[in-house]
């Protein structure tokens, strides 16, 4: 769920008689626990504190509230389809900024419905992003140089799928849009963008998706494997001004080692054809690694591997360590020919027993940046 958050941690365990009478402490183990708060309040949420230290855009906050609302699927916490606990319907929304001018706001809600055959997602957005582009097709620089853009603008997406009869498969649709002005610091370059993309620009799409899902936690897995695939039809017909396709197959595995450690595989493969003519510059895919900056490695195919280890130290603690490799390329059969890597570990809390949620930090490292995320989930 990318994901940040936590300083309620410090300020709760720092006046345990306070949160205990407003129901923060968990009878069974004395913890800081918000699920009954969560759960037993109509305005309950948890806030989760944006620190940004994301080498892409620089240091930066914000803070998002993030709902957990009980329906008639989730209320027993004991609720389970297919050796899954059923997730509440969840809403979060809030916004933040960075030292160099980014910043954004925006919101989303997820929803089930009949014992999880039905799955929601739907996500909204403004945001004003100062970002150096390193690819080089649509503002006519090589690889390697970084060029300072403005992207500014808003919009949203939507996710519905269906459950295939009683089974960990699930079907359905996707659709994007965006409408954004884009510039760059540079004024040749900028009277080049202004010729090529106009001073709008609108993204829009429909996609086809499958999913298998037998993972039992949607917060933080501990076991099964939740695979996702997508294409994407971007068409000046449903509205845009750029045609391409685009595919993105994720895929997650959680394994356990005994009864403290967990092994966590990942992949994710996304590929770009059928363009007409030059694309925005965020619109193609890039390595995204704990430790590398956003859009910092693009190309028509990116692929990425991860592992993660996680042992949990005790009921409430789990410490982990990740390695990950990314290549992007303008050809598919150039993958990997050349290889970034990052690596790191964090530490995630167990906040809502009953909901399964944790949240903690990673700090990551790759050959020349570094970076400290705050994330709910495991944050692959």
């Amino acid at each position: 769920m990318n994901r940040m958050l936590l300083c309620l941690l410090s300020v709760g365990l720092g006046l345990p008689a306070a949160v205990s009478a407003s129901g923060f402490i968990d009878d069974t183990d004395g913890m800081l626990d918000m699920s009954e708060y969560l759960t037993d309040n109509r305005y309950g949420f948890l806030p989760i504190p944006v620190v940004i230290t994301e080498p892409a855009v620089g240091y930066g906050g914000g803070l998002f509230g993030l709902f957990l609302h009980d329906t008639a699927d989730s209320e027993n916490s004991k609720a389970r389809q297919n050796g899954k606990m059923i997730p509440p319907a969840m809403t979060a929304f809030g916004g933040g900024g960075t030292q160099n001018g980014t910043w954004f706001v925006g919101g989303g809600h997820r929803h089930t419905w009949n014992n999880d055959s039905i799955r929601y997602l739907v996500a909204l957005g403004y945001a004003d992003v100062n970002l150096d582009i390193y690819s080089g097709d649509t503002l006519g620089f090589g690889e390697g140089k970084g060029v300072s853009t403005r992207t500014k603008g808003y919009g949203g997406m939507q996710r519905l799928l269906f459950r295939v009869s009683d089974t960990p498969f699930f079907v359905g649709a996707s659709q994007f849009y965006a409408n954004m002005d884009i510039s760059a610091d540079n004024k040749v370059i900028n009277r080049a963008l202004q010729r090529v993309l106009g001073e709008n620009s609108t993204t829009s799409a429909l996609g086809l998706m499958v999913q298998y899902d037998t993972t039992d936690n949607f917060f933080y897995p501990q076991r099964g494997l939740s695979v996702t695939g997508q294409y994407q039809f971007y068409s000046s017909f449903l509205g845009g001004d750029y045609r391409y396709n685009q595919l993105s197959i994720d895929g997650k595995y959680f394994q356990p080692l005994g009864h403290d450690l967990t092994l966590v595989l990942a992949g994710d493969y996304q590929s770009l054809s059928n363009r007409d003519g030059h694309l925005p510059p965020m619109a193609r895919p890039y390595i995204n690694l704990r430790g590398i900056s956003r859009y910092r490695y693009q190309g028509d195919y990116v692929s990425t591997v991860q592992t993660q280890l996680e042992w949990q130290m005790t009921p409430r603690w789990t410490l982990q360590g990740f390695v990950g490799a990314g290549s992007a390329s303008k050809e598919a059969d150039e993958l990997y020919n050349q290889t970034e890597v990052a690596w790191g570990g964090g530490f995630r809390y167990l906040v809502a027993r009953k909901f399964g949620l944790r949240t903690g930090i990673d700090v990551a490292f790759s050959d020349s940046e570094q970076a400290v995320y705050f994330n709910v989930g495991a944050g692959l």
